[in-house]
């Protein structure tokens, strides 16, 4: 997969953690006429837009890039479960 979704359907305030990857983008789209927002990941800024237009199409409204200033390399998910 060419991008990986760090929180789907999260609150926009997310957007504003310093510790997220500076490659974290905010995307907003809508459902039913309801604007929903997931944080994504990505090296290229492309893949973000062609896998959220194949979805929502018309209802895919923007995507920014989030206040996240670490680098990619170096940030660690917390989600992501940890091996021995």
């Amino acid at each position: 997969m060419k991008i990986k979704i760090l929180q789907s359907d999260c609150p926009k305030e997310t957007a504003e953690d310093r510790t997220l990857p500076y490659t974290s983008y905010l995307v907003c789209y809508l459902i039913d006429g309801v604007e929903h927002f997931d944080l994504v990941t990505s090296s290229k800024n492309v893949d973000i837009f062609d896998h959220y237009y194949d979805l929502y199409k018309k209802d895919l409204l923007w995507y920014k890039q989030t206040e996240g200033r670490v680098s990619p390399k170096l940030w660690q998910d917390p989600n992501q479960k940890k091996g021995k």
